[in-house]
């Protein structure tokens, strides 16, 4: 057994037995904040530079987000800088609020009223930490050595937002943040919070932004929830507060912590885009808000240009958004697994015939149309897929509706291909192994010409006489039949030459194409001699002889199969 794991302390939980937030149901989305520009940007190797941060900050608008950190404009010149170009150059909207990260130290919380200057709405967000271990390991003091930081931060802050206000007239917002709260004692991170409340005086008019941080991601998202939970009932003056939470994925539940968090009260969110962020990443706003989606629930954020996105946040951070990652990786509404084709295609089916106002399609959480990936293959083939992927694949990207009694046949087909190459096919090689298989076969016998008569005379069609040239072992032979329509007036005209132990089961025939220059492709079912089933397609821009192809394709087929099985 391994042993290294006796070193670590488990997390102790709050008592907590009358919570009530498993009950609760997000009928709404919180306040979105990202901090991509901030907490993202300083987790790169290569931080972004002015102009990726403005594109950045430009996509993140575009998306919706009314609360947006830029940065840290205390710690450097660079940080400073940028924030000084979004103002003077005004690229920032008149209903956006920047948000700017300050140590709860006198000399970084100046100079970041310096940087503010100019901007209309700001919300200036100051920290200290607050944990158990920060206090023990870092600044080796007590509790309320902690809390004397956070007050008299909080005290020169409040100097300051009066002075800039009666200056400008500028919006300042108060938000703050005892870092590593998930890891501070439940009762004293309640009690900073209400002594940073006493000096700046928040009031239901005027709310103070209490952000609860999951610093460092520590135990299971439901003790999140309680502890969450727990503040909202403690804290004086709640309608003077916005619970605010900052999830971290250190466990790989942040998206699950931040919607168990807003369960339990938090009212706002901060994360970034995809996730990037310290160690593992923040919480995915992305995920979070597509989550809401999913549920009927409008996020105020739009993802319908998902593509767009991804490759602006791959171009600015070097980043890679991986092919799993929900909702806008490159395989996340993709099937290899036969029985999800099988449930994807009948689920597609549903939806068009019945048209259901609901998405219902298996496996399939969201409409991929609905983040912009209506044009990208939904159903993907490699050794994996089932006998109707294939038959997907070609109805989507190529218009053929293959009859559900030759998905086997074809499928069986392209699922050798894939096991002789060993990866996937695209589209294009399945319809290879299609136009091989069907559409290709002009042997052993090729029909050369063909004329259709209406025997009735009246024209409606009730005997139809066949007549045509069939080449076969080389050469020419005329052949005559008459039947109810030219399929059977055309299989009584094969049976002159020997082709007689074959019994028509079925067709079926579909518009290829519309207009001028439409097709027309026809699906034969045949019995061969020995008892198989025989398929053949035939495809013109007459239905008649689309037909009369199929039938001879079928016929080729069973023909050639005889053959390879005597030659072996």
């Amino acid at each position: 057994m391994y042993q290294g794991c006796k070193k670590y302390i488990p997390f102790h939980p709050i008592a907590l037995p009358d919570r009530t937030w498993p009950d609760k149901v997000i009928r709404k989305p919180p306040v979105w904040c990202s901090v991509d520009l901030r907490d993202g940007n300083q987790a790169l190797v290569d931080p972004m530079n002015l102009e990726e941060k403005l594109l950045y900050f430009q996509t993140l608008v575009g998306i919706g987000f009314k609360e947006i950190e830029v940065g840290f404009p205390s710690a450097s010149e660079t940080e400073y800088e940028i924030l000084r170009t979004l103002i003077e150059k005004k690229f920032i909207p008149d209903d956006v609020t920047v948000q700017v990260l300050v140590q709860a130290r006198p000399h970084l919380i100046r100079r970041t009223f310096e940087a503010i200057r100019g901007a209309k709405n700001v919300i200036i967000h100051f920290y200290n930490s607050t944990s158990t271990l920060q206090r023990k390991i870092v600044f080796k003091t007590d509790m309320q050595g902690v809390i004397d930081i956070a007050v008299k931060g909080a005290k020169l802050i409040k100097e300051l937002t009066d002075e800039e206000a009666a200056r400008s007239g500028a919006n300042i917002r108060y938000e703050y943040s005892p870092e590593s709260f998930s890891g501070t004692e439940i009762d004293n991170s309640v009690l900073i919070c209400e002594k940073v409340m006493e000096v700046l005086q928040p009031t239901p008019e005027h709310k103070l932004i209490l952000n609860l941080p999951n610093t460092v991601e520590m135990a299971t998202p439901n003790c999140y929830a309680d502890q969450i939970e727990y503040f909202c009932r403690h804290i004086p003056n709640r309608d003077s507060a916005i619970i605010s939470i900052h999830p971290h994925n250190d466990r790989g539940t942040a998206v699950a912590a931040t919607e168990l968090g807003v369960m339990a009260g938090a009212e706002r969110v901060e994360g970034t885009l995809f996730g990037n962020g310290e160690r593992t990443g923040n919480a995915d706003l992305m995920v979070t808000a597509m989550n809401l989606y999913s549920q009927g629930v409008d996020p105020g954020l739009d993802f319908s240009r998902m593509g767009e996105i991804r490759r602006m946040f791959e171009k600015c951070t070097g980043m890679h958004v991986h092919e799993r990652h929900p909702y806008a990786g490159d395989l996340v509404f993709t099937a290899f697994s036969g029985s999800h084709q099988d449930a994807i295609n009948k689920g597609a089916a549903y939806m068009k015939a019945s048209g259901t106002p609901y998405w219902e399609v298996p496996y399939l959480p969201i409409d991929p149309a609905d983040v912009g990936r209506q044009y990208e293959p939904v159903i993907r083939i490699n050794s994996q897929s089932g006998k109707g992927g294939a038959a997907f694949v070609m109805q989507q990207s190529f218009g053929f509706e293959l009859p559900k009694a030759m998905h086997p046949e074809f499928g069986g087909m392209v699922k050798a291909a894939c096991d002789r190459v060993g990866r996937e096919l695209k589209p294009k090689e399945v319809y290879s192994i299609f136009q091989k298989n069907y559409l290709d076969v002009h042997s052993p016998y090729n029909l050369k010409e063909y004329r259709l008569h209406d025997e009735s005379g009246n024209g409606n069609g009730t005997q139809v006489r066949f007549e045509g040239v069939l080449n076969f072992n080389g050469e020419d032979h005329r052949v005559e039949g008459t039947g109810n329509g030219p399929i059977s007036a055309s299989f009584h005209a094969f049976r002159e030459i020997g082709i007689t132990k074959y019994q028509f089961v079925t067709y079926r025939e579909q518009a290829l194409t519309s207009g001028a220059d439409s097709r027309a492709v026809s699906y034969i079912h045949l019995t061969a001699p020995d008892g198989t089933p025989a398929f053949g397609v035939g495809i013109d821009s007459n239905i008649s002889l689309a037909s009369i192809k199929g039938i001879i394709c079928a016929i080729n087929r069973a023909e050639s199969k005889k053959s390879e099985e005597a030659a072996q």
